[in-house]
């Protein structure tokens, strides 16, 4: 499970919980076929499709030198129907 490195809260994915899309911050390296056998293998779920892109990363600035920060690559998964993700243990 080292390449799905958290999953993403943001208006827009809990949005998209409603359609069985779930999204999760990935390892740069790693590729759509190795994500979705470790969600399948992890979660004990069925992906139906897989959409993936890399946001652009921020520039920090110190002094004259330029540097960008850590960059990832974000999955948006959608589960075939009757499955789901616990993102949350209940309390």
């Amino acid at each position: 499970m080292d390449k799905i490195i958290k999953p993403v809260l943001t208006e827009k994915s809990i949005r998209l919980l409603e359609k069985k899309q779930y999204s999760f911050d990935v390892d740069l390296k790693s590729n759509k076929t190795e994500v979705k056998h470790w969600i399948e293998k992890f979660f004990n779920v069925k992906v139906k499709a897989m959409n993936s892109h890399r946001p652009p990363g921020k520039k920090k600035y110190a002094g004259s030198i330029v540097t960008h920060s850590v960059r990832y690559k974000r999955m948006i998964i959608t589960l075939e129907p009757g499955y789901s993700i616990p993102l949350f243990q209940n309390e």
